[in-house]
C-alpha cells in the first residue's frame, strides 16, 4: 500500500458513498458522473490493496475492511475541514463552525439553556444544532459531517468506533392534553388506549423498541388507530387539538407538562428508562470552543436533571 497515493477526492468519494450506500446517489450528489465514482472508488481499492465496498442487493454495503477505513476517513475529513474553517475563520475574523446533532430529547430540554452558557463563554464560534433520528445522526457523526451527537445511547453495535459520557437518564411518558378523557380516574389508562389515537415513535427511533416491549408486556401490542412522527411540533399541536396520546422521551415535553399545557397519564414506565448522553468519535480531539460547549451541556443537563421528577 502506497498512503501517498490517496487524495481528498478518493475519501471524500468514498465517504459520500458510504454514506449514501449507493454509487448512483453518490454520484449525483457529488455532482459527477458514476464512472467517475466507480473509477475513484477503484482507484482508492488499489492503492489500500483491499476491497472496500460489495454490492448487496440493488446498492452496496462496506466490507469488514472500508467499515475500519471508513472511521479514518471521516477523521481525516473533518481535521482537514477544521484546519480550513480555522485559517478561512482567521482571515475573516470568524471562529470555525461546531457542528453537533441533538435528538429531539435534549433540543428543546437541553440545547436552548446549554447554548445561553456558551454563548455567555464569547468565542465567538459558530454552532450548527442538526435533529433527526438517532441512526441518521450516528451516520453523520461517523463520516465526520458532525463533532458531537447528543441523545440516547444506541445499541451496542451501532457504538463501534464512539465513546459515550452519560449525563443522565430519563424514561418514556404517555401525554395527553389537560383535560383528556383518559385523566379521569376510570381504571388504567392503559387497557383504554385502543380507543385512542396514538402517536408514536418511528421504528427507526431509538426509543422504538422499548414503547414496543412495554405495550406487548401490557397486552397493549396491537393499536389500531396510530401516526408515527418524530416531530415534537407536530406532536404539540396534535395532541392540543385532539384526544391523541403522544408516547414520547420526557425531556421532550418535560417544560409543558411542568406548565400545564400537558398532563402525563398515570402508567409506570420505568422499564423504558435509558441513558441519555454525549456521543463523540472514538479518535476525535475536541477544539477549545466545542470543549467549552461540552461543559455547558453537562452543566445544562445538570439543571435541567435536577427539576425533572424522579422515576416512579
Amino acid at each position: 500500500m502506497s498512503e501517498s497515493g490517496i487524495k481528498v477526492r478518493h475519501l471524500q468519494t468514498f465517504v459520500e458513498v458510504a454514506r449514501q450506500k449507493s454509487v448512483v446517489k453518490a454520484a449525483a450528489s457529488l455532482h459527477v458522473s458514476q464512472p467517475a465514482v466507480t473509477k475513484t472508488i477503484r482507484e482508492l481499492e488499489q492503492i489500500l490493496g483491499v476491497a472496500v465496498i460489495e454490492r448487496e442487493g440493488r446498492g452496496i454495503r462496506l466490507t469488514r475492511h472500508g467499515e475500519v477505513f471508513l472511521r479514518h476517513a471521516g477523521a481525516a475529513l473533518t481535521a482537514l475541514r477544521q484546519g480550513v474553517d480555522s485559517v478561512s475563520g482567521e482571515r475573516s475574523g470568524e471562529a470555525p463552525t461546531i457542528r453537533i446533532g441533538a435528538l429531539p430529547t435534549v433540543s428543546t430540554h437541553i440545547m436552548p439553556r446549554a447554548m445561553q452558557l456558551f454563548m455567555n463563554e464569547k468565542t465567538w464560534s459558530r454552532v450548527k444544532i442538526v435533529t433527526g433520528e438517532n441512526a441518521v445522526l450516528l451516520e453523520q457523526l461517523r463520516v465526520g459531517d458532525l463533532e458531537l451527537v447528543i441523545g440516547r445511547l444506541a445499541a451496542a453495535e451501532k457504538m463501534t468506533g464512539f465513546t459515550f459520557e452519560h449525563l443522565y437518564s430519563e424514561q418514556v411518558v404517555f401525554v395527553v392534553r389537560a383535560g383528556h378523557p383518559l385523566l379521569a380516574p376510570r381504571g388504567s389508562p392503559l387497557s383504554r388506549l385502543g380507543d385512542y389515537t396514538i402517536l408514536m415513535p418511528t421504528r427507526t427511533a431509538i426509543i422504538r423498541p422499548f414503547v414496543d416491549n412495554l405495550l406487548i408486556v401490557n397486552g397493549m401490542g396491537h393499536l389500531p388507530d396510530q401516526i408515527e412522527t418524530v416531530s415534537d411540533a407536530f406532536g404539540r399541536a396534535f395532541i392540543q387539538m385532539s384526544d391523541a396520546v403522544w408516547i414520547i422521551s420526557e425531556g421532550v415535553v418535560a417544560r409543558d407538562i411542568e406548565n400545564g399545557a400537558l398532563a402525563k397519564l398515570p402508567i409506570d414506565t420505568r422499564e423504558t428508562r435509558g441513558p441519555v448522553g454525549l456521543t463523540m468519535r472514538a479518535d476525535s480531539m475536541a477544539s477549545l470552543p466545542l470543549s467549552i460547549l461540552l461543559q455547558t451541556i453537562r452543566e445544562a443537563a445538570s439543571e435541567a436533571h435536577q427539576l425533572m421528577p424522579r422515576p416512579g
